[in-house]
């Protein structure tokens, strides 16, 4: 189901990155006093009473001569805005209004739909005349909060989860939703077109053909397979005219709505950045995945076969999860695969485990004895229950929940991967301490 999104725009270093963090409750967003460490947007799953939603890191909107980057910089801020469903304008209570803020305004201006203006690093609470200044920006009542520390971020939540439209429902046939995703010129039209059986897609040499997405259900062995050919998805500062904007906007929305997404990689090519990027956008938008390496059949060399192997490994490590099935939608060879793969992951994407087996999976981690441990602070895992499917998710209860380090998180991740079949599917965990 698509999910509704929040963008977080400004000029550089008034906080976004912090902000995002401080709402996702994550620290994936990269933070650091350095202007413009942001380049490209990143997309981030959220949650606030009830409400799931994608909120989007942006880079700073300025007009700086002197930074290459600058321009594309902002021109992915704005792409941002248009994909948004609510907006949230920031500022830095600590430079005042700046001419910065007044461009981002005048921008914002123009924007269809709601513009919440947040007054930023506002540490110390009850000191809301710091922020009064703003009003001058034109973009309505400030709200001022900390995203370090956390003050007045759960009152915002509050009014933009207010403003957020329903997510889009899937149509109404019982289907499962496979996105077929990928830089463009991969060969994803032809995929779709082989995976159906139908010339329903138009098959062109010419890369960025595809401009929409075209849905198509087939039946197979009594399972609905709704595929979604989207537009290739463009590296940034590429994504200039309107028709390769929308179709950008549509591949993402594709992606959100599915169980699973195929990514296709030119097996001539190898893997590139941009299959990385497209990669990182389907697991952080939490759907299934499936690697599919496209014009296998023209891939006879066996030292470049190796190298493909090697690259899995090292460019695509953070999807290793994923399957990967080498086939040619040219020939048809192969693709038949596909669909086994698919039931497997959809399998797993919604599957189910008992409390019971996951608490015997947490005993065994608790014996063999990796834990964190911090001054006098050692961490210890008391319960862990399911709390969601697509993807599957798991509430871990622990005594010193904020121990737990990138390291840790990987290790319960692969215990339970060890443990449980999730071929194919993200996991989610959140650890918890007691009545939280």
């Amino acid at each position: 189901m698509a999910l509704p999104i929040v963008a977080v725009v400004g000029r550089p270093n008034v906080g976004k990155s912090t902000l995002v963090n401080r709402i996702a409750q994550t620290a994936d967003a990269i933070v650091h006093e350095a202007r413009g460490v942001t380049r490209d947007r990143s997309y981030h799953r959220a949650e606030w009473n009830g409400r799931e939603f994608m909120v989007i890191d942006t880079g700073g909107i300025e007009s700086a001569k002197d930074d290459p980057f600058a321009e594309s910089i902002a021109e992915q801020a704005l792409v941002a805005m248009r994909e948004a469903d609510v907006i949230i304008a920031l500022v830095d209570a600590t430079t005042g209004a700046t001419a910065g803020d007044e461009e981002v305004a005048r921008l914002l201006k123009r924007a269809k739909r709601p513009v919440f203006l947040v007054v930023n690093k506002m540490d110390t609470p009850n000191r809301d005349d710091e922020s009064h200044e703003f009003w001058s920006l034109g973009l309505g009542q400030p709200w001022p909060v900390s995203a370090t520390h956390g003050h007045g971020t759960g009152d915002l939540l509050d009014v933009i989860v207010d403003a957020l439209p329903e997510a889009e429902p899937h149509a109404d046939i019982d289907a499962v939703d496979v996105a077929i995703i990928g830089k463009p010129n991969a060969g994803k039209s032809s995929l779709l077109n082989r995976l159906t059986g139908m010339e329903r897609a138009i098959v062109s040499e010419v890369a960025g053909t595809t401009r929409d997405t075209l849905d198509v259900v087939v039946e197979r062995d009594g399972t609905n397979y709704r595929f979604v050919d989207t537009a290739g998805i463009r590296r940034k500062a590429r994504i200039e005219a309107d028709v390769e904007y929308y179709g950008f906007v549509r591949a993402m929305r594709a992606i959100d709505r599915a169980d699973v997404a195929l990514l296709v990689i030119d097996g001539t090519e190898g893997i590139t950045d941009q299959d990385q990027r497209v990669a990182r956008f389907a697991a952080e938008r939490g759907c299934g995945l499936i690697l599919v390496l496209n014009k296998w059949d023209l891939v006879d060399d066996p030292e470049w076969r190796e190298e493909i192997d090697y690259q899995l490994k090292e460019q695509l490590g953070f999807v290793s999860y994923a399957p990967v099935v080498r086939a040619s939608a040219l020939t048809g060879s192969r693709t038949h695969r596909l669909f086994t793969a698919i039931d497997t992951v959809w399998h797993n994407y919604t599957r189910e485990i008992t409390t019971s087996a996951l608490n015997r999976v947490l005993t065994e981690m608790r014996e063999f004895g990796h834990t964190v441990t911090k001054g006098p602070k050692t961490l210890r895992l008391n319960y862990m229950t399911q709390t969601r499917t697509k993807p599957p998710g798991f509430a871990i209860f622990a005594n010193h929940p904020t121990l737990v380090d990138d390291s840790f998180r990987r290790y319960v991740e692969n215990r339970l991967r060890d443990a449980f079949d999730f071929t194919g599917t993200p996991i989610i965990l959140k650890f918890k301490s007691k009545g939280t």
